[in-house]
């Protein structure tokens, strides 16, 4: 087993200290609306937002963002770090609600300032002084993901796989508690999805994200929604 597959383990292990557990993305407002009650109401909202959500931009952007943060790395160049601050910055307004732009610059951060701690620190500075002492640079989570698989030496398209996996065990995971859902369930509808995602990362890592289109209009609302919640048990 290669060195990088192992890492990607970590990548998407449970265990990953970034707080991804405190978030339904919505899922918490559909779940109390009435509208997902049942494992395949999960796994409908699961294909749904794979096949036409905001997560496909982001996962089709990842491997612009290994690029260009690859580049950053070896050159310090001030136009490639700008390149990489506006496709964060286009990442994050795709998000409606508030609550998923805080969720997304929360996870990033702890994401980057985790990588830090491992010796893995993404350079803030523009002109290339060492700064591992520093904060970590301010980037949303698809771009600290991105971060992390350059930093990590792990592939595209293996980077693109496990962002979707990562998502999808997130989602099953709040939807155990809120559905309800067994989690033997989760774990089966995890492993019907697995066909599906590969089959999409292999299409995203080709796709020019420029080119998608955000069609999870339910998503935005469920999530727009969130913080009017009279009870909540997660933070989006």
């Amino acid at each position: 087993m290669s060195l990088a597959r192992l890492r990607l383990f970590q990548l998407v292990s449970p265990a990953l200290p970034v707080g991804a557990f405190s978030y339904s993305e919505g899922l918490e407002v559909l779940v109390q609306q009435g509208v997902i009650g049942d494992a395949a109401g999960v796994d409908r909202w699961l294909r749904a937002e794979l096949a036409r959500g905001t997560l496909a931009i982001e996962a089709a952007t990842l491997p612009r963002l290994m690029e260009a943060l690859a580049r950053w790395r070896d050159t310090a160049d001030g136009e490639v770090w700008l390149a990489v601050r506006s496709l964060d910055g286009w990442l994050l307004a795709q998000r409606e609600a508030a609550e998923m732009r805080a969720q997304q610059r929360q996870m990033g951060r702890s994401l980057l300032q985790l990588l830090a701690d491992l010796d893995l620190p993404l350079r803030s500075s523009p002109d290339g002084a060492d700064t591992t002492v520093d904060p970590p640079p301010r980037l949303a989570w698809p771009a600290a993901w991105a971060w992390a698989g350059v930093a990590l030496g792990i592939g595209r398209q293996e980077v693109v796989e496990a962002y979707l996996y990562g998502w999808v065990a997130t989602q099953l995971s709040a939807a155990v508690r809120l559905v309800p859902l067994g989690p033997t369930e989760a774990q089966r509808l995890q492993l019907a999805l697995a066909p599906f995602l590969v089959a999409r990362g292999a299409e995203l890592v080709q796709t020019d994200p420029l080119e998608l289109w955000n069609g999870g209009v339910g998503a935005g609302l469920a999530q727009l929604g969130h913080g009017e919640l009279y009870s909540r048990l997660f933070r989006s």
